[in-house]
């Protein structure tokens, strides 16, 4: 039992980078930690079809706001993005890079919609992005950099929640904590993001890459850039609908009733002809149906190491032999954290786990209370890039797959887990030792 995350994580990652299909990939592991753990095949099932509706909630919001974004790529009112966007930034893919990371950092804090505006704004800049030569890895790296960073540094939008959960998690067991020290906690693995964000651009992608253009037309939802383009009242009606599902959404904390409020809205206003509803939703569902199923097979993935205590298990193991080695201590610490996340693909999930077990050990070993948010906050934080079922990798494969050009494992998972889980072990680590 204490091998079931290591194997399954392992037999996971193996298979995603022999190209199996991420769903395979992650069912096997599942398989893999249930048998691992004494369960037997029809026991390993059971608990991960009922843990799969952990994330059902997720899923439908994905599939909704799927078929959203194809109706507004019906509007056709992404275009005057696009041709904006050719006209300032081409050439430029530096600042195209730093411009796109920075529209993901606003969709974690000031306008908190998550990977939502991800199939919104990148298939239509597909195109785009292949004229400039642009590497769809760095692009990549950019999208899940905006999704990771605002959370671990600062303290609003899901960075609150985020920061919320350590300090909560700290106090009850044992050590209490302001939550706004943990921004202090947290602002040296935040600055490992940035550092491997630069990497990303300004060396490990910065020259052209050409993308397999054998198949010239990109995915319906991606439009094809006009030279001329005339603003409609149908135009104004999308804008009044993405306006709409964003302020519902944030009302009611809930992307499911802010995409079903878009689609009505696209549907009443006559953006889409009644007759096309069964393209759009057929086309949303291809778009982000892979997605969603992942994050359902991976709710119960995630079940089953908890259920078997194969999380646990592997904690206490690790913690049994590490002596009064505090560099050791937060090494190790760290590198559960990365094993868990990497297979669970969730951050916010894991923290409760990680606080239980990390802050007895933290406090017998002398560990500051900011660097025992620090050590849980990074542990927690490890894994999620580079994860196959996390939404931080799903949410830019969404995107940048729209025309079938870009690999999840290997244009996404590989890229983010280099770029930002490396640097934010090491930054990890210092703030541990020197906080």
């Amino acid at each position: 039992m204490i091998n079931a995350v290591l194997i399954s994580v392992v037999v996971m990652v193996v298979l995603s980078l022999l190209r199996v299909n991420v769903v395979l990939a992650i069912l096997f592991a599942a398989l893999t930690a249930g048998l691992t753990s004494g369960l037997s095949v029809v026991e390993t099932v059971d608990i991960l079809v009922s843990g799969m509706g952990g994330q059902a909630n997720t899923a439908l919001s994905y599939i909704l706001l799927g078929v959203f974004t194809v109706m507004i790529g019906y509007s056709g009112i992404t275009g005057f993005l696009v041709n904006y966007l050719i006209n300032v930034l081409k050439g430029k893919k530096a600042i195209m890079l730093l411009a796109i990371a920075g529209v993901a950092c606003l969709s974690q804090n000031v306008v908190p919609v998550h990977i939502a505006f991800i199939p919104i704004l990148i298939p239509p800049l597909l195109h785009l992005f292949d004229r400039m030569k642009l590497d769809r890895r760095a692009i990549a790296t950019a999208l899940t950099f905006g999704l990771k960073t605002p959370y671990i540094m600062i303290p609003a939008g899901f960075g609150l929640i985020f920061h919320g959960i350590i300090a909560e998690e700290m106090k009850a067991n044992g050590m209490p904590i302001n939550i706004t020290q943990i921004p202090m906690a947290m602002l040296l693995p935040g600055l490992g993001m940035i550092v491997g964000l630069f990497i990303a651009i300004f060396i490990t992608y910065r020259k052209d890459r050409v993308v397999n253009v054998e198949n010239e037309s990109i995915a319906e939802i991606a439009v094809t850039v006009e030279k001329s383009l005339t603003f409609t009242k149908y135009h104004m009606f999308t804008i009044i609908a993405i306006i709409a599902a964003l302020a519902i959404q944030l009302m009611t904390n809930s992307l499911i009733m802010g995409a079903l409020t878009g689609i009505v809205i696209m549907f009443v206003l006559r953006i889409v002809p009644f007759k096309d509803g069964d393209h759009v939703v057929n086309e949303g569902i291809k778009m982000m149906g892979m997605i969603a199923f992942v994050m359902l097979i991976a709710s119960g993935y995630s079940t089953i190491l908890k259920e078997t205590g194969a999380v646990e298990n592997l904690v206490e193991f690790t913690i049994s032999f590490l002596g009064d080695s505090k560099f050791m201590a937060a090494f190790f610490m760290l590198l559960v954290g990365l094993l868990i996340t990497m297979g669970i693909g969730s951050s916010f999930g894991t923290i409760p786990i990680l606080a239980a077990l990390f802050v007895p050990l933290c406090a017998a070993l002398g560990f500051s209370p900011l660097a025992t948010a620090a050590l849980i906050g990074t542990a927690g934080a490890l894994g999620d890039a580079g994860s196959p079922a996390s939404d931080s990798t799903l949410g830019p494969t969404s995107g940048l797959n729209a025309d079938g050009k870009h690999h999840h494992i290997w244009d996404t998972c590989v890229p983010t887990f280099i770029h930002f889980n490396i640097p934010l072990f090491v930054f990890g680590m210092i703030a541990a030792m020197f906080l």
